[in-house]
């Protein structure tokens, strides 16, 4: 079994991509982290893999995240720009109106395309069946299209 210190080493920068992804501010995800990392300690689950391991994890996080986002105290003040500045302003826009996005559907579009999870991968993080997260893709997909198109007209 792994020590604490091991398990932090390796999953707090995606712990902490994934929590400010949802949360929108530093100041939570960072909570967010720590109150993983303390269940994990906590409990001391057996996993059967280093992906069930990292799973675990990534489930964790997000439904604190999750429920965090719909305490009446949460206030959105930071964009994903910070933890991937964009070397483009064409890209800077498209990372701004992903995080305009829905939860359930920035959730996916981040897991797909930043930490670069595919459908089954982020069915099993986010307990969902691989349809609701093609489908989300699919909507994601399109709401970024249209948002993007009518800027480029503008």
């Amino acid at each position: 079994m792994r020590t604490a210190e091991e398990i932090v080493m390796k999953y707090e920068n995606l712990l902490y991509r994934t929590a400010l992804s949802i949360t929108g501010n530093r100041e939570d995800a960072l909570d967010m982290v720590q109150e993983t990392f303390i269940r994990w300690i906590t409990k001391r689950p057996d996993f059967e893999s280093d992906e069930h391991e990292k799973a675990w994890l990534l489930r964790v996080v997000i439904n604190l995240s999750r429920n965090l986002v719909k305490s009446a105290a949460h206030r959105t003040s930071c964009e994903l720009l910070d933890i991937y500045p964009a070397e483009t302003r064409e890209e800077e826009g498209l990372i701004q109106e992903v995080m305009k996005l829905p939860e359930k559907i920035r959730e996916v579009i981040y897991l797909y395309y930043y930490e670069e999870y595919n459908s089954r991968e982020i069915g099993e993080i986010l307990g969902e069946n691989v349809s609701t997260v093609r489908t989300r893709l699919s909507r994601g997909r399109t709401l970024l299209k249209q948002v993007l198109k009518d800027s480029w007209e503008a």
